[in-house]
Order: C-alpha cells, then sequence, then structure tokens
C-alpha cells in the first residue's frame, strides 16, 4: 500500500486528506511544521508529499514552502511533491514547477483533481520503480555474463541480443557444429568468436573463410589445400583452412555460396575428419570445430536443389539466430557510441535519428555512419545533420530553412518518442519514465506530434 507524507499546520486539512486518501486505500502520515516533515522522510519510506506553501501565522509569500520543497529535492531528488496552497502566485508556481515539483493545487482542492494527480505520480513512481529494478537485474546479469565468460568485447544492451549471446556461452563447450544465421552485417562472426574462445579448443587456431568472397573453383582449394600443379597457377604445394584450423575452429561464413562439389567434400569432413588435397590422393586427418554462418534462407535452398539437406542438418545441430539490428533496438546507442570513440559524443537528435533509422546494414552501416559522422565533424558533438541519413538532413553549405529544421526536429522527436514507446510495449508510465516526462506531459507531447494513445 503507498504511503502519502501531509506537511500542513492546519489540521482540517491533514483530517480531510487522511480521509480522502484512505478512501482510495492510501495510507498518509501527518505534520505540522517543515521540521516535523523532514524528520518523518528520514524515518518512514514515502512514496508522495503533499505540502502547504505557508506555515507561520498571517503569512502567504510561499516562502516557507519553497524552503520546504528545496530541503526534500536536496535529500530525496526521486521523490513526487505537490504543493498545495490557499494563496496562489502564478510566477512562485511556475519557478517551482521548472525546479521539480509534481504539481500545484489551489486550495480548496477538488477532490477529483488532487486524487488523479496523486493517482498519475504514484503510478508513474511505480513504473519507474520497476523499470530500476529491472535496471539492477538486467546490470548484475550482465556483469555475471561477462565475469564467466570470454565474449571478446562485445558491446551489447538488447535482450534478444543477450538471448543469443548466453545461448552461445552454453554450446560453446560441446564439441558439436554451430550454425549462426542472420542478415548480413549483424555480428555473426562475433558470436562465432564468442563460442570459439569459450570452447574446449580456445587454446587452438581460429580460422575464418568467407564462402562468398571467393569464386566457386577455388574454394575447394581453399577449404582442402592443393598440391603443386593441381590447377592452373598453382605452382607450390599449399595447405588449406582445414589443416590450418587442426587443434582449433573453423569458421565458414555465407556457407549456402558453398558449390555443390564442396558441400559433398565439406560433408565427408565433418562425418569423419579425412579430405585430400586437390590433387592428392593423400588421405589426411584434422580435429576442426566447424562454426558456419549464412544470411540465406537453406531450407529454401534444400528445396531449389541447390543445398545438401544433408550437410545442412550436419551443420545445423545448434542454430543461432541474431535479429537484425532494427530488432535489438536497445543496441544502436551504446554500439553507436562505441563506434565513435572517446572525445565524440551525441547529441539528442543525433539519438533520436540514430533510433528512427531502419538500418538495411545493420551493425556494419552503423559503424560506416558513426566513422564518417566523427571524421567530418570538426567539434566534439555530433548532430543529426553529421549522420546523414535519410531521416536527418544531409550536410549542406547553407543551413535549412526554419521550417525544414522544425519539421526535421519534430520528426526526431516523433521517433524518440515512438522508440520509447515500443521499447515499453506500449505502457505509457514505463516510457514516460524513461523519457524524463511525468505521464500526462507524454500523452500531451503524443497528441502534439500525432502518435495515437496505446
Amino acid at each position: 500500500m503507498p504511503t502519502i507524507l501531509i506537511i500542513d499546520d492546519n489540521a482540517a486539512v491533514t483530517v480531510a486528506l487522511d480521509v480522502l486518501l484512505s478512501l482510495h486505500d492510501i495510507d498518509s502520515l501527518c505534520a505540522a511544521a517543515p521540521a516535523e516533515g523532514l524528520a518523518l522522510l528520514e524515518r518512514h519510506a514515502v512514496d508522495l508529499v503533499i505540502q502547504d506553501m505557508n506555515f507561520s501565522a498571517d503569512t502567504t509569500s510561499g516562502a516557507e514552502g519553497a524552503s520546504l520543497f528545496r530541503a526534500i529535492r536536496a535529500r530525496h531528488p526521486d521523490l513526487p511533491v505537490i504543493l498545495l496552497t490557499a494563496w496562489t502566485h502564478l510566477d512562485a508556481a511556475v519557478d517551482l514547477i521548472k525546479a521539480g515539483a509534481a504539481d500545484y493545487l489551489a486550495k480548496p482542492w477538488r477532490d477529483e483533481r488532487l486524487m488523479a494527480s496523486v493517482g498519475n505520480l504514484l503510478e508513474l513512481g511505480q513504473a519507474k520503480r520497476a523499470l530500476q529494478e529491472r535496471a539492477l537485474q538486467d546490470q548484475r546479469a550482465r556483469r555475471e555474463l561477462e565475469s564467466d565468460f570470454d565474449l571478446r568485447g562485445m558491446v551489447w544492451r538488447d535482450p534478444a541480443t543477450e538471448t543469443v549471446i548466453r545461448l552461445a556461452c552454453q554450446v560453446a563447450r560441446a564439441d558439436v557444429p554451430v550454425l549462426i544465421s542472420g542478415p548480413n552485417g549483424s555480428g555473426k562472426e562475433c558470436i562465432a568468436a564468442i563460442v570459439q574462445a569459450n570452447s574446449q579448443v580456445a587454446a587452438g587456431p581460429f580460422v575464418v573463410l568467407n564462402c562468398g568472397a571467393l569464386p566457386a573453383e577455388l574454394i575447394e582449394a581453399e577449404l582442402f589445400g592443393a598440391e603443386a600443379g593441381a590447377y592452373t597457377g598453382a605452382t607450390r604445394a599449399r595447405e588449406g583452412k582445414f589443416e590450418a584450423a587442426d587443434g582449433g575452429t573453423l569458421f565458414l561464413d555465407e556457407i549456402g555460396n558453398l558449390p555443390p562439389a564442396g558441400q559433398m567434400k565439406l560433408l565427408r569432413v565433418l562425418e569423419t575428419g579425412r579430405f585430400e588435397r586437390l590433387g592428392s590422393n593423400r588421405e589426411r586427418r584434422v580435429k576442426v570445430r566447424v562454426i558456419s554462418a549464412t544470411n540465406a534462407d537453406l531450407g529454401a535452398m534444400i528445396r531449389a536443389g541447390t543445398f545438401r539437406e544433408d550437410l545442412f542438418y550436419r551443420l545445423n545441430v545448434i542454430e543461432l539466430r541474431l535479429p537484425p539490428l532494427a530488432a535489438r533496438p536497445a543496441d544502436i546507442l551504446p554500439l553507436a557510441r562505441h563506434f565513435l570513440g572517446p572525445g565524440k559524443s551525441l547529441e539528442a537528435a543525433a539519438a533520436a535519428a540514430l533510433l528512427a533509422h531502419a538500418w538495411p546494414g545493420n551493425v556494419r552501416e552503423l559503424k560506416n555512419v558513426m566513422l564518417r559522422a566523427s571524421l567530418l565533424t570538426a567539434g566534439a558533438s555530433i548532430g543529426a545533420a553529421e549522420l546523414g541519413l535519410p531521416s536527418a538532413p544531409r550536410l549542406a553549405a547553407v543551413p535549412a530553412e526554419p521550417e525544414r529544421a522544425e519539421a526535421e526536429r519534430g520528426e526526431a522527436e516523433r521517433a524518440a518518442v515512438g522508440a520509447a514507446l515500443a521499447r515499453a510495449n506500449g505502457v505509457v508510465a514505463q516510457a514516460a519514465v524513461e523519457l524524463g516526462l511525468s505521464r500526462q506531459a507524454l500523452y500531451r507531447r503524443m497528441e502534439r506530434l500525432g502518435i495515437a494513445r496505446p
């Protein structure tokens, strides 16, 4: 049950408020003077304060109430305070609201108006505490994960990414092939590196081959090696990636580009650990942990006859699905700041533009955007224009027109609010806490920006 502290020298007021709050299942503590109220705050857990603005007889300036409010803010900066007075001074009210007062009501108050404000503030406080507790739990879980495993310096904050990382660490020590699926540029090689770093062969080599970066006729030679004269230009014998990875891990990126002959030989190596170099009849034996990755739909390729079904099942003992960056929105800003490096910071409009962008090129695109912005910006602060994103103004020799600039600021603000609501699953109070607004202020902003209530 929530508890509200009432600080008012008028006993009739405290009794009336106590009765009103009890009808709504809210406990109350009462103090007749500022010092008494501050002492109660030190001894009891309080969710909200309702305080008078004048305590001495024949005073109407509100100076005592302002002093009390500032004392409460100094000791309890997150505690919401409703100011209550029979003498309304508009300038004083504006100043105190700017200083952080939650509401300013005149006596005699309307019960409906007062309880609406109390309800909103208690709900906002509950959402804020839940967010803080969840953030603490997430931080503890992340610290445990980072201390228990070698994560190769990977930067993330989104729960979807953490799910993949945890599964990667969980299966790392099992001596089975792992298939990592996800779009280009999403970070599949980083996940592969985490699997290797926490595997039983972590001390062995980690060899990478991008099957999509080589002509089909050279992939077999890259994988299995070749004897001198095995093909045109092969003037001397060379070892392949399997030999180089013996005792360690071989990461085969874009495995869907492997030609049929290479698929057959790869299947044999996975089943027997044996292979021959091109142009050789001598069988070689290796012990290699294979991790593969693809952005292709291997199921569709199997149905089309371009990828072997038996090889797919051999590679896909464990599958790690890495979502696109747009589906991991909490990763965007930490990654952006990481790529930006020290000495540079993001303005609020730039952060909003980053969250609003669709990131078709995923993490790779984000890295390029931040490197370009860092190089092209002389100052320490990166604005939305310097990002060069479609939703932000491009760098130009002349300033944008005021109307265009205002529209772009509105778009950035709309994107920031929309992203906060998405992360909060439509819970307005939770999104308001993240944006540093009251729930009613967020509702007003949503109305101004044309964002429908969830």
